[in-house]
């Protein structure tokens, strides 16, 4: 796979206003550096809300911990 065929993923600022796309294998680290340059440290630029909450949600869903069978969770 070549870099023009990764998946990006969207890198929002909110200090910076600004969203950029990074390659999928380089996403913690350029959040990281960009927060460690940028905001001392600070967790500020994070992937795209949008992108995690539908992760969250197919991960939820490939898990079966939607399903509403008899609303208890097994252990």
């Amino acid at each position: 796979m070549t870099s023009d065929d990764e998946p990006t993923v969207p890198i929002v600022c909110s200090a910076c206003d600004t969203t950029t796309r990074v390659p999928l294998p380089e996403v913690a680290e350029a959040v990281d550096r960009h927060n460690e340059n940028v905001h001392d440290g600070e967790a500020i630029a994070e992937i795209d809300p949008a992108i995690v909450e539908s992760l969250a949600d197919l991960v939820a869903e490939d898990m079966g911990l939607l399903d509403d069978d008899d609303g208890g969770y097994d252990r």
